[in-house]
């Protein structure tokens, strides 16, 4: 996902989601040059001086200490961290933000919070986060607050906490839902704890390593001119590559590279699988820093629609490839029988070419209402309200096998598009991702998914997990608050890619004379041998009914 939408919550939310929500039932807050928290009759008063002075010392003001002395150290450390955050942002980006759909409707729920007579509290976040973003520093909650157009910001600290009670439903749900499964006892297939219990059953090599080809890369930049969209692809490749083995195609995240997944894109092709890793032109980082920079939107929701055509358009030209006279790929690629692997946005992407319905209308409903709720993978989908239709099916009859990891579907398949679906399909969840909160981003749309298909959960894994430890270098020293943050990636995450290794392989090879060979590893014992205390792995065909039963009664909250 990218930087602008977490930007912009995370500022425009401070209110709740980096201070309040930390404080417990002692909280104090940020104002103007004096920030007042109102509790019925009682009010508490702090000035911007003294949090400027705590930011740069790193020490708690003194007349904050009656009020943060239950604080555990690692949230006087987040407070701190927070005061002296700064938001990459122009004031250009900023002012499209806050006026954006999007984001007045976000400001409207965190203006309930203002106690202003004026009932300007809108326009006062506004002019706040714009102004602030001038500052020499860039935009903060210190330049927020000494940009915030009043003398004193007074904050209604029992509505204050509603809001930020409600920030990220989604995965605080997910939180409950886990708990839940591990209470009533389930499946121990879907419980949160570990099983000690070593299964019975013999492995017969470890498709985690890697095969024996040396992998070769081949970067092209393909030009679709009817959209004109320039594609860059790399493709990875040896010489063990054969027909009988599907093409693989690599779709990124929102904002992001085509180097999301390079490990695993290195790992199937020393298998003998040629995968090509492309890059979306408007929704992948460079897209993102224009946004920035205010040259351009965050995403248009053509993207919705271009992504899966981007697919399409690269197997067009693999095809071509293949039969080129004395390419090295020539005759080595299936692209008739290919598989897609999808990441985030990416995973929606993989999902709508296996056939998942584009459905708009409830989407264009839910997405004019209270927006603080939803996570950043919601956000991002209501981007698609813009599209004129209210349905699109952008199946690609070449995808033969899907893949998606931590996707993208609560909203923007609407409530039967993805019992479209006509591959076989896996899904991976991880269960403290914020972003794509698993409960309704992945478990309850696995539950519509059409069989052959398989859930594989992470527990303790976040959205950044599975990625390649390259893309996600820019997590350290990041805020962990609750709509973004606390990212379990680099070398603590070694295990879940490993994991992710092994699966891929063994579903990639479903499609082989291989099959038999690896179907050992799309099993339940397999990701509890492959589980370790960091990381217990979980693998599912079917949610059991009762599990269904707590699916529902938080979906319906």
């Amino acid at each position: 996902m990218g930087r602008n939408w977490e930007s912009l919550k995370t500022v425009a939310g401070f209110l709740g989601a980096i201070v309040l929500t930390q404080f417990g039932g002692n909280a104090s807050a940020i104002a103007a040059d004096t920030v007042i928290v109102r509790l019925g009759l009682f009010t508490e008063s702090i000035s911007l001086t003294e949090l400027q002075k705590a930011a740069k010392t790193g020490e708690l003001p003194e007349s904050l200490q009656p009020y943060t002395k239950e604080l555990s150290e690692q949230q006087r450390r987040f407070f701190l961290g927070a005061l002296g955050m700064n938001i990459p942002m122009n004031i250009v980006t900023v002012d499209k933000l806050v006026n954006s759909r999007i984001g007045t409707t976000i400001l409207n729920d965190f203006a309930t919070a203002l106690a202003r007579k004026d009932k300007a509290g809108v326009q006062a976040l506004r002019a706040g986060l714009v102004l602030g973003s001038a500052a020499p520093q860039g935009l903060s909650i210190l330049s927020f607050i000494a940009a915030y157009p009043s003398k004193r910001l007074e904050i209604d600290l029992p509505q204050a906490f509603l809001v930020a009670g409600s920030l990220n439903t989604a995965f605080w749900r997910t939180q409950q839902f886990m708990l839940a499964l591990t209470r009533s006892g389930l499946s121990s297939d879907i419980a949160l704890q570990l099983d000690s219990k070593t299964p019975q059953i013999a492995f017969p090599f470890d498709p985690s390593q890697p095969g024996s080809a040396q992998v070769k890369i081949l970067n092209f930049s393909l030009n679709d001119q009817k959209r004109d969209r320039q594609i860059p692809v790399d493709i990875y490749w040896s010489t063990a590559a054969t027909p009988d083995k599907p093409v693989i195609v690599l779709s990124h995240g929102f904002a992001s590279v085509r180097t999301d997944l390079r490990y695993l894109a290195e790992h199937l092709a020393s298998h003998g699988y040629v995968v090509a890793a492309l890059e979306h032109p408007g929704s992948n980082q460079a897209n993102t820093d224009l946004a920035f920079q205010g040259k351009t939107r965050v995403m248009k929701p053509q993207e919705f629609l271009d992504r899966p055509q981007d697919i399409s358009f690269v197997l067009d030209e693999l095809e071509k490839l293949n039969q080129t006279a004395n390419h090295p790929l020539q005759g080595k690629l299936a692209t008739n029988k290919a598989m897609i692997i999808g990441y985030s946005f990416g995973g929606g992407t993989a999902l709508a070419l296996a056939g998942a319905e584009l459905q708009l209308e409830h989407l264009k409903q839910r997405c004019q209402k209270n927006l603080a709720v939803l996570s950043l993978g919601e956000d991002m989908q209501c981007i698609a309200q813009e599209l004129p239709e209210n349905s699109y099916q952008l199946r690609d009859a070449r995808i033969k096998q899907a893949i998606a990891f931590d996707p993208t579907t609560s909203l923007i398949f609407g409530e039967t598009g993805l019992t479209k679906i006509q591959v076989p399909t896996l899904v991976l969840a991880g269960s403290a991702d914020k972003t794509t909160p698993a409960l309704t981003e992945q478990i309850v749309g696995f539950n519509k998914i059409p069989s052959p298909k398989w859930l594989v959960g992470i527990v303790g894994g976040t959205h950044l997990s599975v990625k390649d430890p390259s893309t996600t270098l820019d997590q350290i020293g990041q805020p962990n608050t609750p709509i973004s943050g606390g990212e379990v990636v680099g070398e603590q995450a070694a295990d879940v890619r490993k994991y992710v290794k092994a699966i891929a392989l063994a579903f990639a090879a479903q499609m082989t004379p291989e099959a038999k060979n690896y179907a050992v590893f799309l099993t339940s014992d397999y990701a509890q041998f492959a589980s370790t205390a960091a990381f217990p792995f979980r693998l599912i065909t079917e949610i059991p009914p009762n599990a269904m039963a707590i699916v529902k009664e938080f979906v319906d909250k």
